[in-house]
This record gives C-alpha cells, sequence and structure tokens, in this order.
C-alpha cells in the first residue's frame, strides 16, 4: 500500500460532506490500508479519506497505541462533560487552536466484512473520533472555534506558505 499525499485546506473535497461505503471489495480494502499507513507517522492521531482526496466515509486512527479505522462511522454517544485541547489538522498544518470537544465518545460503524463495530475514546481519543467524523461530514476543526480564534486561523492561513488560493492552484495545473 502507499503513503498518501495530505490534502491542504482550500481543496472542496475537505469540506464535501462523503458518501457512505456500499462496496466493500479490494479498492475499500486498499483504501483502508493507504489511510492506516499514512496515519502510522509521527505526529499524528487521525486521518479521514476526504483528507487523501477520497470523498468517502471512513478514517483510520493511531492514538496512544491504538491504531484501526471505521468504515460508515457515525457519532453515537458524545458527553456532556466537555475538554478544552488544543487542536491541529494535517490539512491545516502548524496550527493549533483551543477547541471544545466531548470528553468521552463513541462511534460506531462497519469494518471490512462490513461487521458493525465501536470506538469508545476519553481524552485525545474521544477528540480523535470527533475530528475525523466532522471531516466526513466537510466539517473542519476551524469552523468549531470562538470567532476571535476563527478569524486568527484564517488569516494565519492565508498568510502560510503551504496556502494557495483555488485560483491560483488552478493555474499551477
Amino acid at each position: 500500500m502507499t503513503m498518501r499525499t495530505i490534502v491542504r485546506f482550500g481543496d472542496p473535497v475537505l469540506v464535501t460532506p462523503t458518501a457512505p461505503v456500499t462496496r466493500f471489495d479490494q479498492h475499500t480494502e486498499n483504501l483502508v490500508q493507504d489511510l492506516l499507513e499514512t496515519v502510522d507517522a509521527p505526529g499524528r492521531a487521525g486521518l479521514a479519506a476526504t483528507q487523501i482526496g477520497v470523498g468517502l466515509r471512513v478514517f483510520s486512527y493511531n492514538v496512544h497505541g491504538r491504531i484501526g479505522y471505521v468504515i460508515n462511522p457515525e457519532i453515537a454517544e458524545l458527553s456532556e462533560e466537555l475538554q478544552d485541547c488544543d487542536e491541529g489538522c494535517l490539512s491545516v498544518p502548524d496550527l493549533w487552536y483551543p477547541t471544545k470537544r466531548a470528553q468521552h465518545t463513541t462511534v460506531t460503524g462497519v469494518d471490512l466484512r462490513n461487521e458493525p463495530i465501536t470506538v469508545k475514546g476519553t481524552g485525545l481519543m474521544a477528540q480523535c473520533l470527533q475530528h475525523e467524523t466532522d471531516h466526513l461530514d466537510g466539517i473542519l476543526y476551524i469552523d468549531r472555534l470562538e470567532p476571535a480564534d476563527r478569524k486568527r486561523a484564517l488569516r494565519a492561513i492565508r498568510r502560510s506558505d503551504w496556502f494557495l488560493p483555488a485560483e491560483q492552484a488552478a493555474r499551477q495545473n
């Protein structure tokens, strides 16, 4: 399988809700393997299919030695207890902002055999499950920031050396 390139902020795939996986075949297995291999690098906690340019409802995670994936994930439970955590994103590199997330989260979905699975998490794992599910719904973590932090984040993105507005990116292709 392959370590895939990460899609960056500004690409429409990141804000487009994903389609559910309906075929459980070699293509799906390859996608899951690519997600697992790509997330298995230092500093990476999770990776949604959209972040590698694929509009299907799949993500992988790698939190405290716990590595896995969920196909067609849905948030089944969010605790009322919240955590304030600094959050970043591979698709919005080098920017971290305080983000409120549920302290405990349960996600349900299926595996490669289309068998039901449940993943529960607390702390960083809960944050990861929520963050990656958001990606699959077309939501970026910066969409959840307090207004002043969101404004600072968008300003920092525009000033970053990795961001190309859509018009510039189209001209380079």
